[in-house]
């Protein structure tokens, strides 16, 4: 029994792209047909149209096929596996110690965290919904029996509004998530999180903290420190740590992937 922790870029995205690469595509070569025959009347606009949504859709399926092979668990790269496994190694634990994976998808990180302490409890919370529909608590679930781990378990819960008390994990952690949560104020969801960290616990979290989806990053770890958090820092994920800046921009599309670390 292996474990499936699906992908990053969905099966989904790619089944649709190319449907729509090939609609796109037919709906051109019938309009350049008529357009160049006395057979139908249709405008070049028209023609250019269908041209320009098969360039765009066909470019996207191309881009989504490559960041599912990088993202893959079982391809050569193994990104997702290397950015877990990385994270994962920065969670310190003692015995009895527990941690908060917000935003747990498949299971990865949490499963991972439990692997590396048997003693430590470890608890993972998702929505499991939308475009990651295919991620279930029952995935998480099996994953975990796969890969003999016993101490995690899985809650279905909204990281806007956790179903935790305060102050409840010795560590929180999360992974490419806020980023995908439709807000006005991802910091908020940050505190959220934090919300239920114990004083004196770890947090680390990554995801894509750029401007546009968080604002003023530096402003929120100068807020973090007047709350009386300490050793807070960003680190940049795109320039080297786990990916290259070219890839992070062009390939990958993750400029702005940062590491949100520090202590309570």
């Amino acid at each position: 029994m292996f474990p499936d922790y699906k992908n990053w870029i969905p099966r989904s995205v790619i089944i649709l792209f190319s449907i729509l690469s090939g609609m796109s595509l037919a709906a051109f070569l019938i309009s350049s047909f008529l357009l160049f025959s006395s057979k139908g009347n249709i405008s070049i606009f028209i023609t250019l149209i269908f041209f320009v949504m098969f360039f765009f859709s066909f470019s996207y399926l191309l881009w989504s096929i490559r960041c599912r092979q990088v993202f893959s668990y079982d391809g050569k790269v193994k990104l997702s596996k290397k950015i877990i496994d990385s994270i994962a190694s920065r969670v310190e634990l003692s015995d009895g110690m527990s941690v908060l994976d917000v935003g747990c998808g498949s299971g990865a990180l949490s499963i991972a965290i439990a692997k590396k302490n048997d003693k430590a409890r470890v608890v993972g919370v998702d929505r499991w919904d939308g475009v990651y529909a295919s991620f279930s608590k029952e995935l998480c679930i099996k994953n975990a029996k796969a890969e003999g781990v016993t101490n995690v378990e899985f809650v279905q819960g909204d990281a806007k509004c956790l179903p935790f008390k305060d102050e409840s994990f010795d560590v929180v952690v999360s992974n490419y998530v806020y980023h995908n949560i439709p807000s006005k104020n991802r910091q908020d969801i940050v505190l959220e999180t934090l919300r239920c960290l114990k004083k004196g616990g770890a947090f680390a979290i990554h995801d894509i903290m750029s401007s546009n989806k968080y604002g003023d990053t530096d402003a929120l770890i100068s807020r973090l420190r007047s709350m009386g958090y300490e050793d807070v820092r960003i680190l940049n994920t795109s320039n080297g740590f786990f990916f290259s800046r070219r890839d992070s921009i062009i390939t990958l599309m993750l400029n702005g992937s940062k590491l949100l670390i520090g202590r309570k």
